[in-house]
């Protein structure tokens, strides 16, 4: 037998993802056919990595996946607890890992359905073609911070290190604070672009999808805050079977090159 041609990298990650949906097993039994949407609520910090993973997961496993997108936490109205307060549909929830064992908590997410997907670091932006700042060092932090005339972090998990830790952890709070603005319902990012801040944290993997800015770069090693985020069931999820379908292919070794393109970093199982 003649062996098999090479096949590239890109050319590979099909049939990679092909065999690890295969191992996840039939949902149906006796190979019948598998049937009803996935209703899936994810938060931005791993939203350009499931906006790239999801055509292939929808063409392998023969089902369409409905999305909702919104923050980890908060009460704005967009934001996955408030969904789920709604009693919007939810087959499996994507978010900060914190706030999705508040949610077993609650009795929102099935106890023991929790799997961390990536770790998450934040960074900074400015606005294409402005000066870039200085970040390397604490002390040029802390000058880039003061000097800034306006601040935009965003609502969710790195927007509430950064207005109930880092700035104290700086000692800068009661100057920065007044200038900086906690953002709603967007992206950081879409905000530096237009203008109406000069300097946006936010998760890394937020701010490289946006066009109209510069990403700068993460937060130091000695400031930084990692987030992990992780996917469970829904407890009043209709198709549990396929949403660990799809949890366990979001955490395949498939999926692993694509999300580590949107500036995270995999958490395969190994």
């Amino acid at each position: 037998m003649k062996p098999l041609p090479f096949l590239t990298r890109r050319a590979a990650l099909p049939l990679l993802a092909a065999f690890a949906l295969a191992g996840c097993g039939s949902l149906g039994g006796n190979d019948k056919p598998a049937t009803g949407d996935i209703h899936v609520m994810t938060s931005g910090g791993f939203t350009a990595a499931y906006n790239d993973l999801r055509p292939e997961f929808e063409r392998s496993s023969g089902r369409a996946v409905k999305t909702a997108y919104g923050a980890s936490m908060g009460n704005a109205d967009d934001s996955i607890p408030s969904r789920l307060a709604r009693n919007e549909p939810a087959d499996v929830v994507i978010l900060a890992r914190p706030a999705l064992d508040a949610l077993v908590a609650q009795g929102k997410v099935v106890p023991g359905s929790q799997v961390d997907l990536v770790r998450s670091a934040i960074g900074f932006a400015v606005r294409k073609g402005a000066p870039r700042p200085d970040i390397s060092t604490v002390d040029a932090l802390k000058r880039t911070l003061i000097a800034a005339p306006s601040i935009a972090y965003s609502a969710s998990a790195s927007g509430t290190y950064y207005e109930t830790e880092l700035l104290k952890k700086l000692g800068i709070e009661d100057q920065v604070k007044p200038k900086s603005r906690r953002i709603l319902s967007e992206r950081v990012g879409t905000i530096v672009a237009r203008g109406d801040a000069a300097l946006g944290l936010q998760q890394v993997s937020e701010l490289l999808p946006i066009a109209g800015i510069d990403y700068i770069g993460p937060l130091l090693a000695e400031v930084q805050r990692v987030t992990v985020f992780s996917a469970g069931i829904a407890s009043a999820s209709k198709q549990p079977e396929a949403a660990r379908q799809l949890i366990r292919y979001l955490n395949s070794p498939a999926a692993a090159p694509t999300i580590a393109k949107t500036g995270l970093e995999p958490l395969t199982a190994r």
